[in-house]
């Protein structure tokens, strides 16, 4: 893509998502305390954290969930939060951390962010944040795993021409 066409699809991206919350953060137009960034994600604290520490990795493109993030962005996007997971715990003194992303669902801002939160022993936050269920028997638990398997084999099909 030449230059001409890579100005006018940044400046399409921006003004597309100009309502976005973390696009304002990345533009500068809205205050965030940066802890990390480079040139395709930022990690800033979240304004209303589990705990101190409480980060939000986010990419400096405009993507809503996990599944429509581009290949090429997975690895920088999850070598960055494991990065910042050890900081955090080194940086803080955390005895862990828990890492979490949400996909449409309690999503509160529709631009992909990882979760990264500096746990402590006793710090009274417990396993998941919302209730467990069990399945009825094994029958269930293999007709779930099997239609998940196959359309995981649906997914990894080369797409027809």
């Amino acid at each position: 893509m030449d230059r001409k066409r890579r100005e006018t699809s940044t400046e399409h991206e921006a003004a597309a998502h100009s309502g976005c919350r973390f696009c304002a953060i990345l533009r500068g137009e809205l205050p965030a305390c940066r802890v990390f960034e480079d040139d395709q994600v930022v990690a800033f604290l979240d304004r209303r954290p589990l705990f101190p520490g409480h980060l939000l990795l986010v990419p400096r493109e405009h993507h809503e969930t996990l599944s429509e993030l581009p290949a090429r962005l997975v690895e920088p996007l999850f070598a960055r939060a494991r990065l910042l997971a050890r900081a955090l715990e080194a940086g803080l003194k955390a005895d862990g951390s828990f890492v979490a992303l949400n996909n449409r669902v309690s999503q509160s801002v529709p631009h992909l962010h990882v979760h990264i939160v500096p746990r402590h022993f006793h710090d009274g936050l417990k396993g998941f944040f919302w209730p467990r269920y069990s399945y009825r028997d094994d029958t269930e638990i293999e007709q779930v795993a099997d239609l998940i398997r196959a359309a995981a084999r649906l997914e990894l099909q080369p797409p027809a021409d």
